[in-house]
């Protein structure tokens, strides 16, 4: 089996983009992450959920999770709102990490050593300059623990 047979559409963004559109869109479509491109149209970086959360989250409460108890409901449910006005950019890490793109003919054992390597759950597909889509680490997963 190869990237090409897990092959799915997959949405964009830039580093403009807006966080908060990009939360959306990964809660709209239940994704794992996106694929961020540059003015080219070609894979720049991936951004997974948990980063936009990492943007979000006080720092304080990722330090130490006890104090993100003490925060009344109401206020925690909210704590999205602290990606009003930033950006993808701000998102990313600060240091580029190898990036998780490959070619339609990697085989799921190259995939899964790809997404393994580079903690990312998604790796973007790319033919001839041109980006035909992603295989997520759900996709991955489900056609291999169906053999």
């Amino acid at each position: 089996m190869r990237a090409r047979d897990l092959l799915a559409a997959f949405p964009t963004i830039t580093i403009d983009t807006p966080v908060s559109q990009a939360a959306r869109l990964l809660a709209e479509q239940d994704l794992p992450g996106l694929i961020v491109i540059d003015e080219h149209g070609r894979p720049a970086s991936i951004l997974p959920g948990t980063q936009v959360l990492r943007l979000a989250v006080p720092g304080y409460c990722q330090d130490d999770p006890a104090l993100a108890r003490v925060i009344d409901e109401e206020h925690a449910d909210h704590f999205l709102d602290a990606l009003a006005g930033r950006t993808v950019r701000e998102a990313l890490p600060p240091r580029p990490r190898e990036l998780p793109v490959t070619d339609p003919d990697a085989t799921v054992l190259e995939l899964a050593a790809l997404m393994a390597r580079t903690h990312s759950p998604l790796v973007a597909v790319m033919d001839e300059g041109r980006l035909l889509g992603a295989v997520t680490l759900q996709a991955l997963l489900d056609r291999v623990t169906s053999l």
